[in-house]
C-alpha cells in the first residue's frame, strides 16, 4: 500500500476513499489477454494500481505494469476513464474504495512476464474466448467493453 493511502487510512479507517489509478490491457501477438492472479482476492484481474503523488496517469500505468508483470511498453494508448458505482470495491480487510480508473492499452510490449511483487500469485495470457471464471468484477467490465 502506498504511504499516501496508508496515511489516509489512519485517518478514516475502512471508510470509502476515492482512489485514482490506471489499468493496462496487454495483448500478445496471438491476441491473448494478460491477467494476474491477485494475492489479496484470489481473483484474476488486469495489471494496474493506484497513482502515486506527483505521477501522471501514463506514469502510473507504466510503473504498475512493470512492478506487477516485469513488462515495459513503448506506448500507452488511453482508452477510457471509468468511475461510479460499478467501480466500488471492498478489499478482504474491509477497506472500501471507489475507483477512478484510466484504462490504457500497452503497445510494443517487451520483456518476460514475471510476478515481481507480492500482489501477483500468477501471471498468464488467456484467449479472449477462454478467460478464467474467477475474474474480478471491475476487470470483467473493462474486458467486455474494450477487448471484444
Amino acid at each position: 500500500m502506498l504511504e499516501y493511502i496508508k496515511s489516509l487510512r489512519e485517518m478514516v479507517g475502512s471508510q470509502p476513499l476515492i482512489l485514482v489509478g490506471a489499468t493496462v490491457i496487454v495483448l500478445n501477438e496471438r491476441g491473448e489477454l494478460l491477467l494476474q492472479l491477485r494475492s489479496d482476492t484470489k481473483e484474476w484481474g488486469l495489471p494496474g494500481g493506484s497513482m502515486e503523488l506527483g505521477e501522471s496517469l501514463v506514469e502510473t500505468a507504466a510503473r504498475e505494469l512493470f512492478e506487477e508483470t516485469g513488462l515495459k511498453a513503448q506506448r500507452y494508448t488511453f482508452i477510457e476513464l471509468l468511475s461510479g458505482r460499478d467501480f466500488y470495491f471492498r478489499y478482504p480487510n474491509g477497506d472500501e474504495v471507489y475507483n477512478v480508473i484510466a484504462v490504457f492499452r500497452a503497445e510494443d510490449v517487451c520483456g518476460e512476464i514475471e510476478a515481481k511483487d507480492r500482489e501477483s500469485l500468477d501471471l498468464a495470457y488467456f484467449p479472449l474466448t477462454a478467460l478464467p471464471m474467477d475474474l474480478d468484477e471491475r476487470a470483467k467490465i473493462i474486458i467486455e467493453k474494450h477487448c471484444f
